[in-house]
């Protein structure tokens, strides 16, 4: 292992100021869902902890590295707290959003150690290229198609398009047979597997 690095003051304030703009997340409502007339929507927080903790379940099955796949999924939303989040809507007037340029812009402040782990994750998700990424992609979708599976079992009658449009998006196989089955099972069905 390592030593383990000193920090300094001024490195603890930046790393601290960094830590008060991923509070934005838990703030930062998912704009998609205001347009289907949720009234409370999930924030981007709530959204990214669940994502990561599919992330990790669908790569274990994809013969990935669980714990990589959440640690992608768990920054995947980050550059979020200096973009917003962009609904379907808005996306085709302003363009594809540089992520990896964000979190460059994020992470400027940040030790050069922090800065590269969160540069390099942020890389290796938006590339797609290893089966971590893909499962994180994969979960980030999966978990929006739950997200409105749950909207919906709460009476609210528009989902149908984002339960479409995420199911229609997943890679892996192991994300398609969860969205299916998520399609037809209750959202209180887990209530049922109580000691």
């Amino acid at each position: 292992m390592d030593a383990i690095q000193q920090l300094d003051s001024d490195t603890a304030r930046e790393i601290a100021a960094f830590a008060f703009e991923l509070g934005v997340l838990k703030r930062e409502t998912r704009k998609g869902w205001i347009d289907a007339c949720v009234p409370s929507p999930e924030s981007v927080a709530d959204h990214t902890c669940r994502t990561a903790q599919l992330a990790a379940l669908i790569a274990a099955y994809e013969g990935g590295d669980p714990a990589r796949a959440a640690h992608l999924a768990v920054w995947h939303d980050s550059q979020e707290t200096r973009l917003r989040d962009l609904n379907q809507v808005a996306k085709p007037f302003l363009g594809k959003p540089d992520h990896q340029a964000v979190t460059a812009t994020q992470t400027s402040a940040l030790p050069q150690i922090l800065a590269t782990l969160l540069r390099d994750t942020v890389a290796e998700f938006e590339a797609q290229a290893t089966t971590e990424a893909v499962c994180a992609r994969d979960a980030d979708r999966l978990e929006c198609l739950i997200q409105a599976l749950e909207y919906q079992a709460a009476g609210n009658t528009l989902m149908s398009e984002w339960i479409t449009s995420s199911k229609d998006r997943l890679k892996t196989t192991t994300a398609h047979r969860i969205a299916e089955a998520a399609m037809t099972t209750s959202v209180l069905k887990w209530r049922t597997t109580m000691g």
